[in-house]
């Protein structure tokens, strides 16, 4: 066997081990097309995205321009959270090759985790769709524990994965998640197939970048550096 240096790697999950952004576009629109709203292009939602689906409501109102009343506000999130939840797997699909990684981790004895800014409903199910009981523990943003970048929620997953954070790898896509590596004491990896770019990716510290999955493989066994 290898010699891994890693004991856990815990993933983000939008644009790093689900390719929703589509999905993400077709459920935001819906909502704002309800509200009277005009449409976002998809591409646009690559930066409106990873802070949580509260954020992602002000931010697609901006980028169109309106302001609702903390009331219709509240309406408007309770309305994409709705279209969302009717069809949560529409326009998701894996990125290649990662479902093949996490059955290889896995059969190796590494603890695998998800930790998701995605509400924590909609991280499970989409998880448990794409990547059945590969994950050992998949958690999204749940009342009363902060949103990434703040460390908590990573830090206890580590706990429930039983490694320290120096034992841990967190994968991401964003600056908010090499943000949350870091503030959490742990290495981080950029993965270049995401939503965000490799400039962002560096600019908040990342130690490694994969552009492919046999990349982040091949950092993950510790056979290639930064």
């Amino acid at each position: 066997m290898p010699n891994i240096p890693y004991a856990a790697c815990i993933f983000d999950l939008d644009g790093t081990l689900a390719n929703t952004l589509e999905s993400i576009a077709y459920f935001g629109n819906g909502a704002l097309s309800a509200f009277g709203f005009p449409p976002i292009e998809p591409l646009v939602y690559r930066r409106l995205v990873g802070n949580g689906a509260d954020l992602l409501m002000k931010r697609m109102l901006a980028q169109v321009g309106a302001t609702l009343s903390p009331a219709d506000l509240a309406r408007f999130r309770a309305e994409y959270d709705r279209l969302y939840e009717s069809d949560p797997m529409k326009l998701v699909a894996p990125y290649p090759g990662l479902p093949q990684l996490l059955e290889k981790l896995r059969g190796q004895g590494i603890k695998l985790g998800v930790l998701s800014n995605k509400p924590d409903n909609m991280t499970r199910f989409i998880t448990g769709e794409l990547y059945g009981s590969l994950v050992h523990q998949v958690h999204g943003q749940r009342q009363g524990i902060p949103t990434k970048p703040d460390p908590t929620a990573l830090l206890a997953m580590a706990e429930e994965l039983m490694a320290c954070p120096q034992e841990v790898l967190y994968i991401g896509d964003s600056g908010v998640d090499m943000d949350t590596g870091r503030n959490a004491g742990m290495d981080t990896c950029g993965v270049l197939w995401g939503f965000r770019d490799r400039e962002e990716l560096e600019r908040h510290g990342a130690k490694y970048l994969a552009a492919t999955g046999e990349e982040l493989a091949r950092i993950i066994y510790g056979r290639q550096t930064r």
